[in-house]
């Protein structure tokens, strides 16, 4: 069995993130976007692509659940009027297709550069 440690016992102080879930308009969204909607998508891309490289975006990504696609971006290091103005920013978000869902987390795994 490993051993439980905490961020404390290993002097790694875990970094404030927000966890963003994307809710599109409908479970089907992924197979039966219309010409807009794709458009928007590919703005939507875009600006989290250019959050991601300025390494405000962690990372994020479509998730295929069965029930529904959604879409998942984490931010770091970020407050939460600052988050929520980042997440507003997204054009699919401001067209008003899509929605978040946003919590707090903690990231305490990350893949070395």
């Amino acid at each position: 069995m490993l051993p439980v440690m905490n961020a404390h016992a290993s002097n790694i102080a875990p970094k404030k993130a927000w966890f963003l879930r994307l809710i599109p308009p409908r479970p089907t969204f992924d197979k039966d976007l219309n010409e807009h909607e794709q458009k928007l998508m590919t703005e939507h891309f875009l600006y989290w692509k250019g959050l991601f490289g300025q390494g405000i975006c962690v990372f994020g990504g479509p998730v295929f659940d069965p029930r529904g696609v959604f879409g998942v971006v984490v931010v770091e290091n970020a407050n939460e009027d600052e988050l929520r103005e980042i997440a507003d920013g997204d054009p699919s978000v401001k067209a008003g297709l899509n929605r978040w869902e946003i919590a707090e987390m903690r990231i305490t795994f990350l893949p070395k550069p």
